[in-house]
């Protein structure tokens, strides 16, 4: 399939197509890992977003069952340097293009993702937009596309990514948490259940009423895409709560604990999307290699 990614100051990059064959727009954003895909992939971090991976081989070892960090592919579009159309992985149940297909994402192949990566980091993330069809594409309608996409910053994705209901997991231990769902990672509720702590899974608009009802030990605030000032609803829930219950949060969490306590946020130029992100402790002069997906 024939495929084109704009952006939104009019550059064009021209590859091959797999996945889905449609037209999305997202802000267009990079990740460094070298493996780990379908965590991304299904990260609901990244909704809205159309992801770049700068490892240059993606796909060798297919998809498997058990690697996701959500129910669905939450990507708008994906794009690649060298798409392995052959997998090889004992517990791996399809190809990366089939795992697109069955969620309708398009993705595209074939195209200079260091030389995109490169323009992010200098220049910011911008728009963009990704067509995939089996026709001849007009890269300037699909750059007209891109021109006119909605901002990131003003979309509120929270309820796509939450739970419509409270959802409890059950450590069968003494101690629970409520977290607020603002699109977590199912790997966080995982880590919580192997240390015996049982997770009330609220929606992103929970009241502190609603928290409350479950006395919980402490409360949980969740990773998840978009501008942290579109959740208004957790901004006011901690705000009622932290004086009562012990509070942590991680991710878009940390920055709605920010708001809520008077801080102010801003965007970051292109972020920090990986698994292999250098912290520095300055106390010790150590440096740590950190897994970070923030912008």
């Amino acid at each position: 399939m024939n495929a084109v990614l704009a952006l939104a100051d009019g550059t064009i990059f021209r590859g091959t197509g797999f996945g889905a064959a449609m037209q999305v727009t997202g802000e267009v954003v990079f990740n460094t890992s070298l493996v780990g895909y379908e965590e991304s992939l299904t990260d609901p971090s990244y909704a809205g977003q159309i992801l770049t991976l700068t490892y240059p081989l993606i796909g060798n070892y297919g998809v498997r069952s058990g690697d996701f960090e959500s129910e669905r592919v939450q990507v708008a579009g994906f794009v690649v340097r060298e798409l392995c159309s052959h997998y090889s992985h004992r517990n791996a149940v399809k190809s990366l293009d089939a795992f697109l297909r069955e969620f309708n994402v398009p993705g595209i192949a074939g195209i200079d993702t260091r030389m995109l990566a490169r323009k992010i980091r200098e220049e910011g993330v911008i728009n963009g937009a990704l067509m995939v069809s089996e026709d001849a594409i007009h890269g300037q309608g699909v750059i007209a596309r891109a021109k006119s996409a909605a901002d990131y910053s003003s979309k509120n994705f929270l309820a796509k990514v939450s739970v419509d209901a409270p959802k409890f997991h059950d450590a069968k231990g003494d101690k629970s948490i409520c977290m607020i769902d603002t699109g977590v990672k199912l790997s966080i509720i995982r880590n919580f259940l192997k240390r015996e702590v049982s997770v009330w899974r609220m929606p992103y608009n929970a009241t502190a009423e609603e928290i409350r009802m479950k006395k919980p030990d402490g409360i949980f605030l969740a990773n998840g895409p978009g501008d942290p000032e579109q959740a208004k609803e957790a901004i006011a829930t901690v705000k009622a709560l932290h004086k009562e219950y012990p509070i942590s949060g991680i991710c878009l969490g940390n920055q709605i604990i920010g708001l809520a306590l008077g801080a102010k946020t801003y965007k970051l130029k292109f972020g920090h999307r990986g698994i292999n992100q250098p912290v520095k402790e300055l106390a010790r002069n150590k440096v740590f290699i950190t897994s970070q997906n923030h912008g």
